[in-house]
């Protein structure tokens, strides 16, 4: 199989898995609601309609913010969640989204929803409480904070731990693997907090990000834990999609499978293995049960056999 990266719904991946779906929509539909706000005057507030969505959802400095005539921006607890949903222009949602289906869509279809949401809200909390509690030693220039980026260098950095060797295609012309190209997108982002560069962009909040997801991806790999046997407790490997017709490589999954004797000679239903692979996008391939897993075990045989 390739190590450049397709993103698509081989071997059953499901392009749009339905919490980076969700995401996609939620994020959408906040930036619409902005945009519209910035023509609505809340007389009662003294603001814009978008300038009270920020105050009480963007991410306030825990100093609070003073403004003529208007009450103070206080910081509020929600606004770690909060502010993840909110950008400031389209080339901010835009980048910011294409990157959460880019690398997220492969974390999700082979850990699972649920897994997935978890990491991914974490990594922007931590990117957030980073941002609240370092940027302040470094700079008296704060202001609110908006967008999902911290989220996303987190799922970045997951991806490229994961799959290191996958080739990423930029302006789609020339192929770099993950591992260089997300490991100098950080080295870069440690040098704007070092410099005078980088505008209003709250670097630190991205470094948090990265470092949950190195932290998140390290610790389970340590600990044991198997998300679709991805990872092993002795040290990372190249790794590629995984495919329910291409055959594994894991003995304990190939003699569990064998545990069950199906006929060759039946036919394997088709609607029975999408909804099995329906369970994989929902759960991850570890939930299955073996009879399942003997199904795509003698489905992938047939395959390999065309």
């Amino acid at each position: 199989m390739s190590n450049y990266y397709r993103p698509g719904g081989v071997g059953g991946f499901t392009f749009f898995p339905p919490v980076i779906k969700n995401l996609l929509i939620i994020n959408v539909a906040v930036f619409l609601v902005q945009y519209l706000g910035g023509r609505i005057i809340i007389e009662s507030a003294g603001m814009r309609f978008d300038q009270v969505i920020t105050k009480y959802f963007a991410l306030i400095p825990i100093s609070g913010m003073h403004f003529s005539n208007v009450d103070p921006w206080i910081f509020l607890p929600w606004q770690l969640i909060t502010y993840q949903f909110l950008h400031g222009d389209f080339s901010h949602i835009f980048f910011n989204m294409f990157a959460l289906w880019m690398f997220g869509m492969e974390l999700e279809n082979n850990w699972g929803s649920k897994k997935f949401l978890f990491f991914y809200l974490m990594c922007g909390t931590v990117a957030g409480l980073a941002h609240l509690f370092i940027t302040p030693l470094l700079t008296n220039d704060l202001a609110p904070t908006i967008g999902a980026s911290g989220a996303i260098f987190g799922v970045m950095v997951a991806f490229a731990m994961m799959f290191p060797d996958r080739y990423i295609y930029i302006y789609f012309l020339i192929p770099v693997k993950a591992k260089y190209l997300i490991a100098f997108l950080v080295v870069l982002e440690f040098l704007f907090v070092n410099s005078s560069q980088g505008g209003n962009i709250a670097h630190l909040a991205h470094l948090g990000g990265a470092v949950a997801g190195f932290v998140y991806v390290l610790i389970s790999r340590n600990s044991g834990l198997r998300f679709n046997n991805i990872f092993k407790k002795n040290k990372f490997k190249s790794q590629t999609t995984y495919n329910p017709y291409v055959h594994t490589n894991n003995t304990h999954d190939i003699n569990e499978a064998k545990y069950y004797d199906i006929n060759n000679e039946d036919k394997v239903d088709q609607a029975e293995i999408d909804k099995i692979l329906d369970k994989i996008s929902q759960s991850g391939y570890q939930n299955l049960t073996a009879k399942e897993k003997q199904i795509l075990f003698e489905a992938s045989k047939k395959m390999n056999k065309k």
